[in-house]
């Protein structure tokens, strides 16, 4: 299913001249050493296949992508991107605290 347009409220204008304004949140990153991240493992609704599951990122979608990238590569398997959060196929928790903890960033570990 196609997701729908988020509506604004406005269903129809008289005033020929009427321009919907859109605001734009541009989200600015804090650094690294101000985010506190949570890493877990994950397992509800994927077939009993293990992620590694980052949550708690602050930032651009931009900066989110790109360290999932990084993340991934290092880690040398798939994953994705998306809702605010990184998923990495496989239980990769430990390696990844670690590369976050030496990118400066408060890592928590989260469930068991």
């Amino acid at each position: 299913m196609a997701k729908s347009k988020k509506s604004n409220g406005l269903v129809y204008s008289t005033n020929p001249n009427f321009k919907i304004e859109e605001e734009e949140f541009e989200s600015v990153s804090i650094p690294n050493n101000q985010q506190k991240l949570y890493v877990s493992i994950d397992k509800k609704q994927r077939a009993g296949k293990e992620v590694t599951l980052i949550e708690g990122f602050v930032g651009s979608e931009d900066d989110l992508k790109e360290l999932g990238k990084t993340l991934k590569s290092k880690c040398g398997v798939g994953g994705s991107v998306k809702d605010g959060e990184i998923l990495i196929q496989g239980n990769f928790r430990d390696k990844i605290i670690e590369l976050l903890t030496k990118d400066g960033f408060q890592v928590k570990r989260k469930g068991g």
